[in-house]
């Protein structure tokens, strides 16, 4: 695997654990630009109410140029492409327009106890008990409908020292300058 194939492995999965998502995005909102053919693109999707009155949809890709942080909130800056279909099924446009979106970082699960006891020796009034090594680890799952994992997780990570959203997005945009090179 070259290096160019293992930054864009990086790249995707740093952008699946950020669940990008759009939001408030405009077609007519800024101009049009191409994306990089190395850097991987997300799927997006999306509702807007057509002509007739119902609900057409949009499906496309965005294609991230670079990374910001504005007000301590992550925002991914890139090429949106896609194409708005009305509520008849009936193409009615495409779109290729930079825009800019925030950026969460999804946390999947976190450890809530990791403990390791030696081994122990107990002699309980004549009854002898031997434990060996125990190793216990808690983790929870956060997620949709798991809501003891998402507390336990919003809690383990209150004195976390997470890093800003400038120090992520320096992160990321040199590993999309590593692409590109």
């Amino acid at each position: 695997m070259t290096l160019r194939q293992r930054l864009s492995m990086i790249v995707v999965t740093l952008l699946a654990a950020l669940g990008l998502a759009a939001v408030g995005t405009s077609p007519a909102a800024a101009a049009p630009a191409a994306p990089a053919a190395v850097v991987p693109s997300i799927p997006v999707t999306g509702a807007f109410t057509d002509a007739a009155g119902g609900t057409g949809s949009f499906a496309g890709r965005f294609t991230p140029t670079s990374f910001a942080a504005r007000n301590g909130t992550l925002l991914a800056t890139g090429t949106l492409t896609g194409v708005l279909t009305d509520s008849a099924g009936d193409r009615v446009g495409t779109v290729t327009r930079t825009v800019s979106m925030p950026a969460a970082v999804a946390q999947a699960s976190c450890r809530i106890l990791d403990l390791t006891l030696g081994p122990l020796h107990l002699d309980l009034l004549g009854l002898v008990v031997d434990l060996n090594r125990v190793h216990l680890t808690i983790t929870a799952e956060s997620g949709p409908g798991n809501l003891l994992g998402n507390l336990l997780c919003a809690i383990a990570g209150l004195l976390d020292q997470n890093p800003g959203a400038g120090a992520l997005a320096a992160i990321l945009n040199a590993i999309l300058a590593l692409l590109r090179s």
